[in-house]
């Protein structure tokens, strides 16, 4: 069981690429794979090392960011552990209110669903379909994580923005870590709805308000540890009510040294997934790998990119913060009837570490996850995993086919950046 997950075993030949990024398997026009009903069922793995997330970010038009998160996490011969998190946070009273708990009975699929539905005592994750309307897809969240905590909404993803992974086919979204990918060491996958709306409300302490808004939900799972998946990641995702409604997001992350075009010690290799939607409608799905040591394309038709800018010591976390990020997007539009390139560029100041600017919060990692993933991870005195968060006000440029001339979108982003080593 273990030797598939946790073999370190060199290949044959030891400077063959033992990593597969789903971001140079596909053609240009061929990066939008639409999804199947059976890419957002739940895996729920059950040995093995296998993390499997759901997550919903909903973006209030005054800025306040609503989490909500399903983690399935196996390891070995271990029962499962399931979490539910949330994060809610106000940008108007800059208070965050986070809660985690692992739930009890928990089932997958919920009574009379498929698994894309799901349930436990403290939450009910429950799929809809109403096919050919323009909104067939809805999930309901219903969630009481604590006594103080209450949340119910429905997302509604629009038939104008289909969900999608990076591929049409069955390999779609997958990036393979080892040497011959149809027997990997591990894998991660990633499954988008670029864009949803959102209806309902959070109670805190008693008191209900109103969540109205768009979003974006993604399914993600990593098929091997953690901490050899990645040395770092990167998340935006923007929102905005303009132009018919706007949404720009983009995840990213970089192979630890381990796994790289030459075998073990020619990792760092990025590789960046995203998505633009433009008048309501997918306009375009980026992706993009860089390989360390080779050049960047600055002319290149597809490019999917997140800089951090004036990086600076921060003493608390040990890492290289930056002051700025900037996140870039092109890719050719996949709007039937319409051909070109869409392009759009987001740079935020974040301030630096003794004014930060829309920091939420320094998450540190190893404190949230559960004992038995620390345990056998058993990276804790090699690393210490921060994520920084923050929400800010932020102004997409876009440049559509056939014009000249820039469109900019206001609204609001969401952002991560994640350290691990």
């Amino acid at each position: 069981m273990f030797s598939s997950l946790f073999s370190t075993s060199p290949p044959v030949d030891p400077t063959a690429p033992n990593f597969h990024p789903v971001s140079s398997k596909y053609k240009d026009a061929e990066l939008f794979g639409e999804l199947a009903p059976k890419d957002t069922e739940m895996l729920c793995a059950s040995g093995g090392f296998v993390a499997e997330t759901l997550i919903w970010y909903t973006t209030t038009p005054d800025g306040m960011i609503v989490m909500c998160q399903v983690i399935h996490s196996a390891v070995g011969v271990w029962y499962p552990t399931i979490q539910f998190t949330c994060k809610i946070y106000d940008p108007k009273t800059q208070k965050a209110i986070w809660k985690s708990v692992n739930v009890s009975n928990f089932a997958c699929p919920a009574p009379g669903r498929d698994k894309r539905s799901c349930k436990a005592d403290q939450f009910s994750i429950t799929h809809k379909v109403n096919p050919d309307s323009d909104y067939p897809e809805t999930y309901v969240i219903s969630a009481h994580p604590s006594d103080d905590v209450q949340i119910f909404l429905e997302v509604s993803r629009p038939a104008s923005a289909p969900g999608f992974k990076v591929g049409n086919d069955a390999e779609g979204g997958y990036s393979h870590f080892g040497p011959d990918p149809k027997n990997a060491e591990g894998y991660v996958v990633h499954r988008f709805w670029p864009l949803y709306k959102s209806t309902g409300h959070v109670t805190i302490s008693g008191q209900a308000k109103s969540v109205e808004g768009p979003g974006m939900f993604v399914h993600a799972i990593q098929g091997m540890r953690p901490n050899l998946v990645a040395a770092s990641w990167n998340f935006a995702h923007f929102q905005s009510q303009d132009h018919g409604g706007v949404s720009a997001i983009q995840m990213e992350f970089t192979t630890t040294e381990a796994y790289g075009k030459k075998g073990a010690g020619s990792g760092g290799v990025v590789v960046n997934i995203g998505s633009l939607v433009v008048g309501g409608k997918l306009a375009t799905v980026t992706a993009e790998t860089k390989w360390p040591g080779e050049p960047v394309a600055e002319d290149a038709l597809v490019r999917s990119r997140a800089s951090h800018l004036k990086p600076v010591l921060d003493p608390e976390t040990g890492y290289q913060k930056p002051s700025e990020l900037l996140f870039e997007w092109a890719g050719p539009s996949v709007i039937r009837g319409s051909s070109g390139t869409y392009k759009a560029l987001l740079q935020v100041d974040v301030g630096d570490v003794e004014k930060p600017k829309g920091l939420i919060e320094k998450v540190d990692v190893l404190a949230e996850i559960p004992y038995v993933i620390k345990m056998a991870v058993n990276y804790v005195a090699r690393t210490k995993p921060y994520i920084y968060q923050w929400t800010n006000p932020a102004k997409l440029v876009i440049n559509e086919p056939g014009s000249d001339a820039a469109v900019e979108a206001n609204g609001h982003v969401y952002m991560e950046a994640t350290f691990i080593s």
